[in-house]
C-alpha cells in the first residue's frame, strides 16, 4: 500500500506565497512521476504542475512563472512551492504518485488553498 501525506495549506493573502509537500510512504521504491492537481469548488479536478523521476516539469499555463514543483528523491516528497498568488487559486490541491512498474497511481487527502484579503 501506499500513503500520500500533504502540508502546507492554509489562508493567504493575494500575493503572499505558500509551499506545499507531499510525503509518499509504503511501498515506493518504484516512484515515477509525482505531481499536484487541484479542485475549486463546482469544478473538475486539474493539473497543476508535474515531474518525472527524470526531473522534466510541466505546469498548467494558469500556473506559469508563479509556481515552482521541486521533488525529493530521497525523502520521497514533492513540492509546491506558489508565489505571488491569486484569489482564483483557491482550491482543493491534491498530490498525485505514479508508478513505473505497476502503472498504478495514487492521490493525497487533499489540502486547502484560500487565496483571500
Amino acid at each position: 500500500q501506499v500513503q500520500l501525506v500533504e502540508s502546507g495549506g492554509g489562508l493567504v493573502q493575494p500575493g503572499g506565497s505558500l509551499r506545499l509537500s507531499c510525503a509518499a510512504s509504503g511501498s515506493i521504491s518504484s516512484i515515477n512521476g509525482m505531481g499536484w492537481y487541484r479542485q475549486a469548488t463546482g469544478n473538475q479536478r486539474d493539473l497543476v504542475a508535474r515531474i518525472a523521476a527524470i526531473g522534466s516539469k510541466k505546469y498548467a499555463d494558469s500556473v506559469k512563472g508563479r509556481f515552482t514543483i521541486s521533488r525529493d528523491n530521497a525523502k520521497n516528497t514533492v513540492y509546491l512551492q506558489m508565489n505571488s498568488l491569486k484569489p482564483e487559486d483557491t482550491a482543493v490541491y491534491y498530490c498525485n504518485v505514479d508508478f513505473w512498474d505497476t502503472g498504478d497511481d495514487y492521490w493525497g487527502q487533499g489540502t486547502q488553498v484560500t487565496v483571500s484579503s
